[in-house]
């Protein structure tokens, strides 16, 4: 059984940092995509950034470029997201999910987690 489970939202001032995890047991970690998506009040869900399964290649919207970073650790199934230089329009729901391909396409996704709140104040 998969389960994808994200951890380390909070609430942060603006200008400061948070690293979030995100554990995917039950998949083979050497061979499916990591991406974090998050989806802000009274918007559509947004891909953040995305790595390939052996950290060849990431990915990051622009909004989040030079501020955010992606990397996993496939010993212990797990994906990071650090977050610095946060800015209160961070302020999202944050999902992480499972794939085989690089893309921005949430369809190509095939396992989610249940997301974790990140609040940034002003």
């Amino acid at each position: 059984q998969v389960q994808v489970v994200e951890s380390g939202g909070g609430l942060v001032q603006a200008g400061g940092s948070l690293r979030l995890s995100c554990s995917a047991s039950g998949l083979p970690s050497s061979t499916y995509v990591m991406g974090w998506f998050r989806q802000a009040p009274g918007k559509e869900r947004a891909y953040v950034a995305g790595i390939t399964s052996r950290s060849t290649s990431t990915y990051y919207a622009d909004s989040v470029k030079g501020r955010f970073t992606i990397s996993r650790d496939n010993a212990k199934n797990t994906v990071y997201l650090q977050m610095n230089s946060l800015k209160p329009e961070d302020t999202a729901v944050y999902y992480c999910a499972a794939g085989l391909y690089l893309s921005s396409e949430e369809g190509l996704y095939d396992y989610w987690g249940q997301g974790t709140q990140v609040t940034v104040s002003s």
